[in-house]
């Protein structure tokens, strides 16, 4: 078939490769996959890199890479797009070198965000090891994780047309909240495999093209003892450890270096197929996933047990 298969890899710039590599290394518990001309790779498993780090000053998503599953499949969608009027450009030996894969097609979203479609996504040389970690990172046929991408005003009908009818990724559902009188946050969720999404989309208020990146951990320890580590290092939180009603991830999310977000997470839940039923729900979070100003205003108005504020 001629779709995508799973979310490979994502391509940041980043203006502190320093600061970035001490929170993905020894914050997430990612491992250093090698160091390049213009920044490094980082490994959550088998494969030889899941995220590139590159040196520059967009802070932001730069790229994402997109498994398909055959040389067969890629030919098929290369065509697809070019009959709907995308522009298609080949990368050359040196691209598919860098990124590690045996050929690569580039194509451009809606929203400007530069798409990557390859096979042949290598395997490292060395078994996966993480200094931090209990377990490991859940990848394999779910893929890297996902993304929350801006919409930046491009109509939905717009951006689906491109995901859903040219990719092959499948509404997985709708979250619309009233967050404040006339506040609503509407995101849209995707995927391509049996995680929940792999991809989601909303009109957030942020210059960026990403608001985050989900990793999810096979161990619910290791989620906790990375809250810490954050916490420790004083790496600014976006929110507290809670869970959301669609994917039941429970998670917490910490700022990049760069300004976005990781969402650092486990059980997220795997759809069937044969059984999902597209809903709209109303409301984004279960429980919890405060913003942590909002938590040490509680903490501190709370009273201490002799009946005194803090």
């Amino acid at each position: 078939m001629s779709h995508v298969k799973e979310l490979g890899y994502v391509v940041y710039e980043v203006s502190g490769l320093a600061d970035w590599e001490h929170f993905a290394v020894e914050l997430l518990g990612m491992q250093l996959g090698e160091r390049t001309e213009g920044g490094f790779t980082l490994r959550t498993d088998e494969k030889a890199h899941r995220w590139i780090v590159t040196e520059g000053p967009a802070d932001d998503l730069t790229a994402t890479g997109y498994v398909v599953s055959d040389a067969a499949a890629l030919d098929a969608l290369v065509e697809k797009a070019r009959a709907a009027g995308v522009e298609v450009t080949e990368g050359d030996g040196a691209l598919a070198a860098a990124r590690k894969v045996e050929r690569i097609f580039v194509i451009t979203d809606p929203m400007g965000n530069r798409i990557e479609l390859v096979t042949g996504l290598a395997d490292a040389g060395t078994p996966f090891e993480s200094a931090k970690l209990l377990g490991g990172f859940v990848t394999g046929a779910g893929g890297a994780g996902h993304q929350v991408l801006l919409a930046h005003g491009v109509s939905r009908e717009t951006y689906l047309g491109f995901y859903v009818d040219l990719l092959g990724f499948k509404v997985s559902d709708i979250i619309v909240e009233e967050m404040a009188p006339g506040v609503v946050a509407d995101l849209i969720f995707l995927h391509c495999n049996g995680r929940h999404h792999t991809v989601a989309f909303g009109d957030l208020p942020s210059p960026k093209r990403t608001h985050h990146f989900m990793v999810e951990v096979t161990d619910i320890r290791d989620v906790g003892t990375a809250y810490d580590r954050c916490m420790d290092a004083a790496q600014p939180f976006e929110m507290t450890l809670g869970m959301h009603p669609n994917d039941h991830m429970f998670s917490f999310y910490v700022f990049t270096p760069s300004g976005f977000s990781v969402e650092y997470g486990w059980g997220g839940l795997i759809i069937d197929e044969e059984t999902w039923e597209v809903k709209t729900l109303d409301r984004l979070h279960s429980w919890g996933h405060r913003p942590p100003g909002v938590v040490a205003e509680l903490l501190a108005a709370a009273p201490t047990p002799n009946g005194e504020a803090h």
